[in-house]
């Protein structure tokens, strides 16, 4: 890991389920970290952790050598840069923002060229590692924007996540994440058909989860999305509804550039029928119950059906 430049103060915008983590993860190795949260309990939070708190994105951006912000969509964020007492009334040339949100790599552009206007540059750098991630600072971070502004910023990225990779000029980083949520999207899918294909036909999914964990079948995915299907825990990593946003941004890209996406319009469509249902606030992995909602059957089987051992161990020689 590089060497950390604690005298840098980092301005943190947004302390929600992945950036109350990646703030606390910047003040660990030693960053002053200026926060702001719509939330004041949020702020609170941080503050008790040792962070200072602002009243506004401008006082962030004042009191801040460069801005970190972690939203939920485009419009906020634009609200936060370009709004009311926002960002860009608080900034100076020379100064960085890092968006860690996931949104439109067509609106990052045009927020990058505007805040360029004004001498500052803009990052793109939504993460992939979901609040665990976070949490252990082991986020994957995908960076769009100027080359020598990425390299000046590794540090503020290393405090945070452990892949961290400059995929391309601005956009490029949304551009990547579009793909993730595609392929986690389209994964999530195949492992709830899976495991509602194994219970209808009466066999357990818990073993044939993990069976596949050992071939070409298996995955982080289906190793922790999939117990949570088994386990009904669906309480929010990353929630159902922030997911479906980001297939929307994904099929729209597709869309812009006519390469075909119908693995992901099939998952969008589930996930907006699990929003009509009102489950948009469970985690992602609760796509399976719209496969559920279609067979009029669980992914589970009664439970004195499952043995407690589900593999056979090597005996020790």
């Amino acid at each position: 890991m590089r060497q950390e430049h604690p005298k840098t103060v980092v301005g943190f915008i947004g302390l929600g389920v992945m950036g109350m983590p990646m703030a606390r993860n910047l003040l660990k190795v030693g960053y002053p970290v200026v926060a702001l949260d719509v939330l004041p309990d949020k702020a609170a939070e941080l503050a008790e952790a040792g962070a200072s708190i602002a009243e506004s994105p401008a006082a962030v951006a004042r009191a801040a050598d460069l801005v970190v912000t972690m939203l939920t969509d485009a419009p906020v964020v634009e609200q936060v840069l370009f709004g009311p007492a926002s960002v860009s009334e608080g900034s100076r040339p020379g100064q960085i923002v890092i968006d860690a949100s996931t949104i439109s790599p067509i609106a990052t552009r045009s927020m990058a060229a505007r805040l360029a206007e004004l001498g500052v540059m803009l990052l793109d750098a939504p993460v992939s590692g979901g609040q665990k991630g976070a949490a252990d600072g082991t986020l994957s971070f995908m960076v769009g924007g100027d080359f020598a502004t990425f390299e000046r910023c590794l540090p503020i990225f290393e405090a945070m996540g452990s892949r961290i990779t400059w995929i391309g000029e601005s956009g490029a980083g949304q551009i990547a994440k579009a793909c993730n949520q595609s392929i986690i999207a389209v994964s999530l899918v195949g492992i709830s058909e899976a495991l509602l294909l194994a219970a209808r036909s009466g066999v357990d999914p818990a073993r044939v989860r993990e069976a596949l964990l050992g071939g070409f079948a298996g995955s982080l995915l289906l190793e922790v999305q999939g117990k949570r299907m088994l386990d009904r825990t669906f309480e929010p990593g990353f929630r159902a509804a922030l997911h479906y946003k980001d297939l929307g941004i994904a099929r729209s890209l597709a869309q812009s550039v006519q390469s075909p996406a119908p693995a992901t319009g099939l998952a969008l469509d589930l996930f907006g029928s699990l929003l009509a249902r009102g489950s948009g606030n469970l985690d992602h992995s609760a796509i399976v119950t719209s496969l559920e909602a279609l067979a009029g059957s669980a992914v589970a089987l009664p439970e004195p059906a499952r043995p407690q051992n589900l593999r056979r161990r090597r005996a020790a020689k």
